[in-house]
């Protein structure tokens, strides 16, 4: 009994400095429409912030590297733009048609790629990902390399007007922390526990009776959902769809991201975005030198803190304690 009160104390204190962090990430977020910060730029980091949980919640707690992510981003946004624009629905069913499309889509391809491990399924999320981006490059309803343009805001539920730069920023904001308390609940439900030890040794968690391929694909698809719900928010912030969303590159962003924050932590993925669009946004002016300074930063990562931002934090206090 005393083995059982000792374990469970960390684990209290840990699920109380993450709720004390959320409170502050929330109320520092909250605050950024009465600060000097450019709205436009904390929107597209949320929505990225968004899509780096989601690959965490498959790479960082089920030990699945994930090259296609991209997919689900783009196939969320060329669906709801396209549901916006041409069939004239409010935005909460835009979205819908969106998280719902690249749902569907993590089914199809899960149910391909779960089948292989390790590298040979990066390799068949990467190869499914580039089949996805030449069918929307020829699909006439995407309108290949112009993409959809103009795509109407609108007003969420009939009164949010979305054209409104604050309501449309805290409109985001409510939507990123939803998703990411939902990420949460999960890591920290019985099936994330399960993920984890899957990720730790699989067979062991199949020795003890799990069915890891089933658990794998449910985090899969878990994953691409979310990702589309980040591509359908995307929408609203850029007003545009286009084949950026869908290619290889933004995969790879995304694992930089998620490397640099912090991988298998909490908040990692949002610090890692907030780090890498913040980049692209400020250094603009460096044109491509853009990536190399960003290949930079992800070798000097690798080479001094694997962990990541928040992830040598977190181990230096554990640490100091």
């Amino acid at each position: 009994m005393a083995t059982i009160t000792d374990n469970a104390a960390p684990a209290r204190h840990s699920h109380r400095d993450e709720f004390v962090a959320f409170v502050i990430m929330a109320a520092a977020l909250v605050a950024v429409p009465f600060t000097g910060i450019y709205p436009y730029f904390v929107m597209q980091a949320l929505c990225f912030a968004l899509l780096a949980c989601a690959f965490n919640l498959l790479i960082g707690y089920g030990g699945l590297l994930s090259f296609g992510h991209a997919m689900f981003l783009g196939t969320a946004g060329y669906c709801t733009a396209h549901a916006l624009k041409v069939w004239g629905l409010p935005p909460e069913l835009g979205i819908l048609v969106g998280v719902a499309a690249a749902t569907a889509l993590a089914v199809i391809t899960g149910l391909v790629a779960i089948r292989r491990q390790g590298i040979y399924f990066a390799m068949i999320t990467l190869a499914l990902s580039q089949l996805l981006y030449f069918i929307y490059l020829q699909a006439p309803f995407t309108h290949g390399e112009d993409g959809i343009q103009g795509v109407p805001q609108g007003r969420m539920f009939g009164f949010l007007k979305l054209s409104d730069q604050t309501t449309l920023y805290y409109t985001i904001l409510v939507v990123f922390l939803l998703a990411f308390l939902l990420i949460f609940r999960i890591i920290n439900s019985p099936f994330g526990e399960v993920l984890k030890s899957i990720r730790e040794n699989e067979p062991r968690a199949i020795s003890l009776g799990y069915k890891t391929d089933q658990y794998k694909l449910v985090a899969y698809i878990l994953s691409g959902g979310l990702a589309g719900l980040a591509g359908a928010m995307k929408i609203f912030v850029a007003q545009n769809a286009s084949l950026t969303d869908v290619h290889w590159s933004m995969s790879g962003e995304v694992v930089l991201m998620t490397l640099v924050g912090g991988l298998g932590t909490i908040f990692g993925p949002v610090v890692g975005a907030f780090v890498i669009i913040a980049m692209q946004q400020y250094l603009a002016q460096f044109g491509q030198w853009v990536t190399v300074i960003q290949g930079g930063i992800f070798v000097i990562c690798v080479l001094t803190f694997r962990r990541g931002v928040i992830g040598e934090l977190a181990h230096y206090f554990k640490r100091s304690l």
